[in-house]
């Protein structure tokens, strides 16, 4: 069988001057449709037609043959049907002839081969690659009066197709293919994905085609339990809002379950240890892989590599020996760059998007209202020990909020606190912004936490959950918190309560204006900056 595709390329675009030899994704706009042509298993024969030097240039650099379009098919005004059928070469019978725009870059040969064979199978005159796009749309009657082209007002999923046509391909019979027409009696679509739709037109859809070529394919591993912690969690989750693609999200069954993520809308991939986690990116072929599991090792990070070559690797507070083999490594909790591709320091933190909606709380004359939170898991109990020293007869005058991380093992128990006025214990919480606002004062552990008080300005203080903790730079007395260490005495906790309740409003000022000093809003543009950069 004998099938040709013919691909039109003139040189006279108006819209986007030279559009179809611009270099988009390493290569010349025109090269994706002739590389295509040639992979595919079905075509047995190419020409461009054109009228253009650099792209004949192109054209037979790859291998293709050329057809020199006369001047007077290179009008505005000329139809494409013309330009096709004047570049059939004779002599030859052809079975089909399929016209292939150099204006769809993003078109795979594997989707332009599934349409060849669907049109032969089904003996079909002429199909064309269009993409289902319903939405509520208005037409104009010959009275220039707009009328909808609906019976009734839907969401989108529940309204009839619509198919607009790609200009991927037209694939005609050469019988049906005259200067008029390329289209038969026995016509159909064929439905392509919405990815491999972009046809280009215009300078904001050259940018489009552009990004879906170099668009990257991301992969996040994350754990996060009650050792651990659940920071991890909610850091991966707001990461994989930063990409304009939907990353993959793997995390370890017998290290995290699932219920940490939430009610995530993203693609949660479940692993049984590293042996799956490896065939799984063998399969993705990431271009982009990120890792929030805490310490790695060199034979992990060779695992990687080894599935996937190209890839670049991003680790998260990875203070093993791994990171020497990371392309990036972002340490925001630690102050000390030990490699030269770590980035450490509160300039990297990543701030939750719903406290960026939020000022720094205003400091008020006296305490009130007190947060106590140590987030996710709380190891060592420090929310049991202030629910104790907090429910005794001193602490009446004070509003007390406590609230429990998804990872706390007796939170029924925890709760039992309501029974006190002053007292309100929550769990789970899903405005934390909301709450600290409210808050004159805070008690916490030394991690993620303590980036959020600091944002919103609430004088704070801090201990440690673990040795691992105790690394953690930005929560100290010098950026205006009080750190009184890993399990402090309930004397030392409770005495440091008291001179915050009892703090002068000029005190707890300056605490705040140490704690603002610091640009914590601006990490997540910095960090996404690197990742894109390599």
């Amino acid at each position: 069988m004998k099938i040709l595709a013919v691909i039109p390329a003139r040189a006279g675009s108006r819209g986007i001057p030279n559009k179809n030899i611009r270099i988009i994704g390493e290569h010349p706009l025109i090269y994706y449709s002739i590389r295509n042509a040639i992979k595919s298993s079905l075509i047995t024969d190419i020409i461009v037609s054109t009228d253009s030097t650099e792209v004949g240039i192109i054209a037979q650099q790859m291998g293709v043959m050329v057809h020199w379009r006369d001047a007077l098919l290179c009008k505005d005004e000329i139809t494409l049907d013309a330009v096709i059928a004047d570049a059939i070469p004779g002599g030859v019978k052809w079975d089909y002839i399929v016209t292939m725009q150099p204006t769809s870059p993003t078109l795979r040969v594997e989707t332009l081969d599934a349409a060849v064979k669907y049109t032969i199978d089904n003996d079909l005159d002429t199909v064309i690659s269009a993409i289902n796009s319903p939405h509520l749309s208005w037409g104009e009657e010959r009275d220039g009066r707009k009328v909808p082209n609906y019976t009734e007002r839907l969401n989108r999923q529940y309204l009839p197709p619509c198919y607009l046509e790609t200009g991927a391909f037209v694939i005609s019979k050469c019988s049906v293919v005259t200067p008029k027409t390329r289209i038969g009696e026995k016509v159909e679509i064929f439905e392509v994905p919405e990815g491999e739709s972009q046809d280009v037109d215009t300078f904001v859809d050259l940018r489009a085609a552009a990004f879906m070529l170099d668009r990257q394919k991301v992969g996040i591993y994350v754990n996060g339990n009650n050792k651990r912690g659940t920071g991890h969690i909610y850091r991966a989750l707001e990461i994989a809002d930063e990409f304009f693609v939907k990353p993959d999200i793997f995390f370890d069954i017998n290290q995290t379950d699932a219920g940490v993520f939430g009610d995530t809308k993203h693609s949660l991939i479940p692993v049984n240890g590293l042996a799956e986690l490896y065939q799984r990116c063998n399969d993705g072929q990431y271009t982009i892989f990120i890792n929030d599991i805490l310490t790695t090792s060199i034979d992990y990070m060779i695992g990687l590599r080894t599935v996937m070559p190209d890839v670049r690797i991003i680790n998260f507070e990875d203070d093993g020996e791994g990171a020497a083999k990371a392309d990036l490594v972002i340490n925001a909790l630690f102050q000390e760059a030990e490699l030269p591709q770590m980035r450490s320091g509160e300039k990297y933190y990543i701030c939750g998007k719903t406290f960026m909606f939020y000022e720094p709380i205003v400091i008020r004359e006296h305490v009130k209202r007190v947060l106590i939170t140590f987030g996710g898991a709380d190891p060592q109990n420090y929310t049991d020990r202030m629910l104790h020293i907090i429910s005794k007869p001193e602490y009446t005058d004070y509003e007390f909020v406590v609230v429990l991380g998804r990872a706390k093992a007796n939170v029924e128990e925890l709760m039992k606190y309501n029974k006190y006025e002053n007292i309100e214990v929550l769990y789970n919480v899903s405005n934390m912004p909301e709450l600290m606002s409210g808050c004159d004062i805070a008690i916490t552990s030394r991690g993620r936490t303590g980036f959020e008080l600091a944002l919103l300005g609430i004088p704070t203080i801090a201990m440690s959950q673990n040795k691992r903790e105790e690394k953690h730079g930005f929560v100290s007395n010098e950026n205006g918190f009080t750190y009184i260490g890993l399990d402090p005495t309930d004397e030392i906790i409770e005495s440091n309560l008291q001179m915050y309740l009892k703090m002068s409003k000029a005190s707890r000022k300056r605490f705040q204006d140490m704690l603002l000093s610091h640009d914590l809003r601006g990490g997540r543009k910095r960090v996404m900056n690197l990742i894109n950069s390599l």
